[in-house]
C-alpha cells in the first residue's frame, strides 16, 4: 500500500499541474463573443431624423471590451437589404488573420444582404482602438465603434486613474451616402459640403429652427439629441479614450476648466504631456487623463470644434456632469469658442510634442531603411471627373480582392505594372494648383519584400483651389508605424532625413500630413498580407487618395472560403 501511495503522488501533482495550467490559460486568453446584426433604422442623432445604419440599434454600435491576447469573435447578419457590407477593425493588425482585416476589395469579398459573416482575430496589444464599415461610405451612416484592450491581469500602466471612459467624437451628414457620392462622381463635381453637425459620442444639437426645415423630420425634444453626458465624482482622475472618425473633418476638443495629459496615442503609451484642447484627426486615437478638481458645484462644457477648414459646423457640445448636480443642469457659462480653423503652426506644434514613452514595451525604429517611397497627395481630373491621387495615380478597387488574386494566383484580376515609388519633385510646385491637371486610375499595388523597413514620405501640395492645401490623415492596416517627422514645404531628400527622430520616435496606425507639409513613416514590412495605406478622410479615399501593399504572400495560411464569392471567384465559396 505504500508504495501504490507513493505511486499516486506524481500523478495528482501532474493533474494540478494540468488543471492549474489550463485555468491559468483561460485567465490570460479568453474568447469574446458578439453578434450583431446590421440594419438600417430611423435615427435623429442631432435632433435631424434619417436612415442611420445601426448595430443592435445601436449607433455608435456596442463597445468591444477584451483583455490583450484575447480572441474576439463578431458574428455579423447583414439586415440591410439591398446593401453589401464589411467591417474594418481598426488598428488590430490582424496577424495570422490578414483576411478578417474587413477590408472589401483587399482582403474579402463584401458581406451580401441577409447573410450571416463571423469576423475572428486575436487582440494582442492593449490600447484604444476602433471598428468602421469599410464598404463604400457607409461609416459616415453611423456604423462604427469602439474598442478598448486593457492589459492582462496582474500587469500595470505607466499611469494612474480611477475611471475609465471610451469618447467617440464624429461630423454628421443629412444626406445620404448614396447622394454623397453620386455627387462625387457626377459631371459636373458635387462636393459634399460642410457637415450640418458634430457629434459626441454619437450626440448632437441641430438648429431645428432653420427655414426650409420639413415639419416632424427636425425636433429638439428628441430624447436622442439630448447633450451626451460624462458623469465625475469630485477629486476621481478619468481616462478618457477619445476617438475620431470624422468622414471629413479635423477636430479640436476641450473640456471648459479642466487641463487633460495625453499619455496614449494609436495604442502606444506617450510621455506624457498637458494640453488645454486636443487636435485629432480622423481615424486617430488618444488617451488623456483629466481630474475632477474644479468647482463641484457646477457643470462643465466638453466641446468639439472643425479645424483645418473655414467651416459653418457648429460646434459638437456635451456636458461633464460633476456629480451630484443633475446632469442635465446646463453650465452657467458660454460653451468655448475653440481655437482659431487655420492655426496650423498650432497643430504642428502638438504633433512634434508626441513622443513615446520609453519602456520595456517600447521598440525604437531600425536605423535605417531599406525602400523609399514618397507619396504627393494632389487632386487631378481623369476623364472630365474630379479625383484624389497619389503620384498622378488615381486608386480604384478591383472586382477581385488582392488577398485572394494573389494567392490564387489570379494575375490578370489587376494591374501588374508597378506604380511609381515618388513624383518629379526637383520641377513640382506644391504651391500652386497642378500645371497638368490629368491623372491615371489604376489598381496596381506596391510589392515589398517580407522583413525589409520601409520608409514612406507623404508630401502635401496644392489642390485644383488657388492658395488650398488640405490636411489629410493617413491610415495604414495591418502595421504600426514610426513616426519620423514632420516638415513645411517640400521634403527634401538629401537634407531633411537628418533631422529625423531615432530615438523616441512614436508608434501609430494614423497620422496627419499638414498643409503644404510632409510627414515621414517607418514601418516593418513584417506582416504577411495585403494591406490597404490611404486618406482616412471617407470623401478622399472613394475619390482615390490610397495605395495598397502586399508583403510574404506566400507565407499567409489557406484563406477561409468565407471571404470569396465575388469577382473571379464566385465558384470558390462554399456553403
Amino acid at each position: 500500500m505504500v508504495l501504490l501511495k507513493v505511486s499516486l503522488v506524481p500523478v495528482r501533482f501532474l493533474l494540478a499541474v494540468l488543471v492549474l495550467g489550463l485555468f491559468l490559460l483561460s485567465a490570460e486568453a479568453r474568447i469574446r463573443r458578439y453578434k450583431w446584426e446590421v440594419k438600417y433604422q430611423y435615427k435623429a442623432p442631432d435632433c435631424f431624423q434619417k436612415l442611420v445604419i445601426a448595430i443592435n440599434g445601436r449607433t455608435p454600435g456596442p463597445t468591444i471590451l477584451a483583455q490583450q491576447n484575447d480572441t474576439v469573435i463578431v458574428e455579423l447578419k447583414n439586415s440591410l437589404l439591398t446593401e453589401n457590407v464589411a467591417i474594418h477593425w481598426h488598428g488590430i493588425r490582424q496577424i495570422g488573420t490578414p483576411w478578417f482585416d474587413g477590408t472589401e476589395g483587399v482582403t474579402q469579398c463584401p458581406i451580401l444582404p441577409g447573410e450571416t459573416f463571423e469576423y475572428r482575430f486575436v487582440v494582442d496589444r492593449p490600447g484604444t482602438y476602433l471598428y468602421h464599415a469599410h464598404y463604400g461610405m457607409q461609416r459616415e451612416a453611423g456604423l462604427y465603434g469602439s474598442i478598448r484592450v486593457s492589459l492582462r491581469d496582474g500587469e500595470s500602466e505607466p499611469f494612474s486613474y480611477d475611471y475609465d471612459r471610451s469618447i467617440i467624437l464624429n461630423d454628421w451628414y443629412h444626406n445620404s451616402t448614396y447622394v454623397q457620392a453620386t455627387g462625387l462622381s457626377s459631371i459636373p463635381f458635387q462636393w459634399v459640403g460642410e457637415p450640418q453637425s458634430l457629434l459626441i459620442q454619437g450626440k448632437g444639437r441641430f438648429n431645428c429652427s432653420l427655414p426650409g426645415i420639413e415639419a416632424g423630420v427636425c425636433n429638439a425634444s428628441f430624447s436622442e439629441c439630448s447633450p451626451y453626458v460624462l458623469t465625475v465624482i469630485p477629486g476621481k482622475t478619468y481616462r478618457l479614450r477619445i476617438s475620431s472618425l470624422t468622414s471629413l473633418s479635423a477636430l479640436s476638443f476641450e473640456i471648459e476648466g479642466h487641463n487633460m495629459t495625453v499619455v496614449e496615442a494609436d495604442g502606444h503609451y506617450v510621455e506624457p504631456f498637458d494640453i488645454k484642447n486636443l487636435f485629432i484627426y480622423s481615424g486617430e486615437t488618444y488617451s488623456v487623463l483629466i481630474k475632477a478638481d474644479q468647482d463641484p458645484s457646477r457643470n462643465y462644457w466638453a466641446s468639439s470644434k472643425v479645424v483645418s477648414r473655414p467651416s459653418t459646423t457648429p460646434n459638437g457640445l456635451a456636458i461633464l456632469n460633476y456629480y451630484p448636480n443633475h446632469p442635465r443642469k446646463s453650465p452657467p457659462t458660454i460653451s468655448p469658442t475653440g481655437p482659431i480653423w487655420n492655426d496650423t503652426e498650432s497643430r504642428m506644434a502638438q504633433s512634434l510634442k508626441i513622443k513615446a514613452q520609453q519602456g520595456s514595451m517600447y521598440h525604437p525604429p531600425p536605423p535605417t531603411s531599406d525602400r523609399q517611397i514618397v507619396f504627393i497627395n494632389t487632386q487631378n481630373e481623369v476623364n472630365g471627373y474630379r479625383r484624389w491621387s497619389v503620384n498622378n495615380v488615381s486608386f480604384n478597387l478591383p472586382h477581385t480582392p488582392y488577398l485572394i488574386a494573389l494567392k490564387e494566383n489570379l494575375t490578370d484580376q489587376f494591374d501588374q505594372n508597378p506604380p511609381p515609388n515618388g513624383y518629379d519633385s526637383t520641377n513640382y510646385d506644391i504651391y500652386s494648383d497642378p500645371k497638368n491637371d490629368n491623372a491615371t486610375i489604376s489598381d496596381s499595388i506596391y510589392r515589398l519584400q517580407f522583413n525589409t523597413t520601409v520608409d514612406i514620405i507623404l508630401q502635401n501640395a496644392n489642390t485644383m483651389t488657388a492658395n488650398n492645401s488640405e490636411t489629410h490623415p493617413w491610415h495604414l492596416h495591418g502595421h504600426d508605424f514610426w513616426v519620423l517627422g514632420y516638415g513645411k514645404g517640400k521634403f527634401d531628400m538629401s537634407k531633411d532625413p537628418k533631422s529625423y527622430n531615432l530615438v523616441n520616435p512614436i508608434m501609430k496606425n494614423t497620422v496627419a500630413v499638414h498643409p503644404y507639409g510632409w510627414t515621414a513613416l517607418r514601418f516593418r514590412a513584417d506582416n504577411p498580407g495585403v494591406w490597404a495605406f490611404h486618406c482616412h478622410i471617407e470623401a478622399h479615399f472613394y475619390m482615390g487618395m490610397g495605395v495598397v501593399f502586399e508583403e510574404g504572400i506566400d507565407k499567409v495560411g489557406k484563406l477561409p472560403s468565407s471571404i470569396m464569392g465575388c469577382g473571379a471567384t464566385k465558384g470558390f465559396r462554399k456553403p
